[in-house]
């Protein structure tokens, strides 16, 4: 336990001292928020005005609050995996330079490398996702607040859970990569491509069918869709008490993921965080019985 604890003091470390490495990490879910409100802000806010019935007046308040919600919870269920590759960045950085040569001739078990990594990674996303969702609560509150208490310990939760499955994944794809330039594609294809397939910059609703169906089948889709859940909660309830038809809100509800199915059948939030902390457990199993494999043949 000493020599974990050591290593993964170690990893932490070489991780924040690299600045680039720290800076590019801490940045882009920032930027992320910055090119959300830009971009998405105003896409978000037509299609949830065109839901609306005819005549139907809102509050201003109420119109961003919703806006904003549905962009906090894109940016975090993006950043929670994107930044984990970004952080998990030393295993192969280790292995291109040759540190990892010098870390296995002393009495170090590959076992204890590989726990040093993962639980670094996991600390370093963990601080860069709060960091990122305390600038998000901060653009909620000043375009409309309706979080209750509840509402913001259960998207720590969430952040929790999607940092686990980020590191994970991560994990299980890093310890195969050897080089710089294997692991600058592999973040590019998950940067450009993750926030697509988990629903984040568009909604899987907006999918034809097939599609749908695939995705339904991805874990990341019920990971956006509890963090959508609770940052849209209060704004739902609020959208009732202003005389919204039941039937427009469960339209808009399907429309922003923040309700799912699968082939046809409702997904309840129990089954979402089954799925979601289900898929952590076996990532984290896979990473470590391919770290067993390895050990044994080396």
């Amino acid at each position: 336990m000493t020599v974990i604890l050591a290593l993964i003091k170690r990893d932490t470390k070489l991780f924040f001292k690299d600045k680039g490495l720290f800076f590019t990490s801490l940045i882009t879910p920032l930027i992320l928020l910055v090119l959300f409100t830009t971009f998405l802000g105003k896409v978000y806010r037509e299609t949830f005005l065109s839901a609306l019935p005819e005549g139907l007046d809102l509050p201003e308040k109420l119109i961003n609050g919703f806006v904003s919600g549905q962009l906090v919870s894109s940016l975090l269920a993006v950043s929670c995996v994107t930044v984990a590759f970004c952080s998990n960045m030393l295993m192969v950085q280790d292995k291109a330079a040759g540190t990892i040569r010098d870390l296995t001739i002393a009495p170090v078990r590959r076992s204890a490398l590989a726990c040093g990594y993962y639980f670094s990674t996991l600390i370093s996303t963990l601080l860069i996702c709060c960091t990122a969702m305390a600038a998000g609560l901060l653009y909620i509150a000043w375009n409309g607040w309706y979080l209750s208490v509840a509402d913001v310990l259960l998207m720590l939760l969430d952040l929790f859970l999607l940092v686990l499955f980020g590191t994970a994944l991560s994990s299980v794809v890093n310890v195969f990569l050897r080089s710089q330039g294997q692991i600058s594609a592999v973040g590019t294809i998950v940067s450009s491509g993750y926030g697509f397939i988990c629903g984040a910059y568009m909604p899987i609703s907006q999918f034809s069918a097939g599609l749908q169906n695939l995705l339904s089948f991805l874990p990341g889709t019920y990971g956006t869709a509890l963090v959508r859940n609770h940052a849209l909660g209060g704004a739902f309830a609020a959208l009732e008490s202003s005389g919204v038809p039941a039937e427009v809100i469960g339209a808009m509800k399907s429309g922003v993921d923040f309700s799912l199915t699968f082939l046809d059948h409702p997904v309840s939030i129990g089954a979402m965080y089954a799925v979601l902390a289900g898929t952590d457990l076996l990532l984290i199993g896979c990473y470590i019985l391919i770290n067993l494999l390895s050990a044994r043949e080396k």
